[in-house]
């Protein structure tokens, strides 16, 4: 297992995904460019170490503004690049919403 961490700082516009069983609304942060690379590289040595996780998620441990939160990174299928949720709680906390541009900071 890796003993040592990652870290990276991307900007991206957060945007909403409305579907599923439920009807679920969910608002995500795509991570791409080379901070998603990253996040693959680490992807596939986990692979490699045999400690990967579940749909080829990543445990990262998110800051945006002054919020502080952990959640599982998602590599996504249409562009390659990686899904962050932001929960209702840190969008309020950070007074961010659909289409605002914002700033991340992950530790992996």
């Amino acid at each position: 297992m890796s003993t040592y961490s990652e870290h990276l700082h991307h900007t991206g516009r957060l945007w909403r995904w409305t579907g599923g069983a439920n009807n679920g609304t969910w608002h995500f942060l795509t991570i791409d460019g080379a901070a998603g690379e990253a996040l693959s590289g680490t992807a596939i040595m986990r692979k490699l170490e045999g400690s990967a996780r579940g749909f080829g998620s990543l445990k990262v441990k998110a800051r945006i503004g002054g919020t502080d939160f952990a959640t599982s990174v998602f590599p996504s299928k249409s562009d390659g690049g990686w899904l962050l949720p932001v929960k209702a709680a840190v969008r309020k906390a950070e007074g961010i919403g659909e289409g605002d541009d914002v700033d991340v900071s992950l530790t992996f």
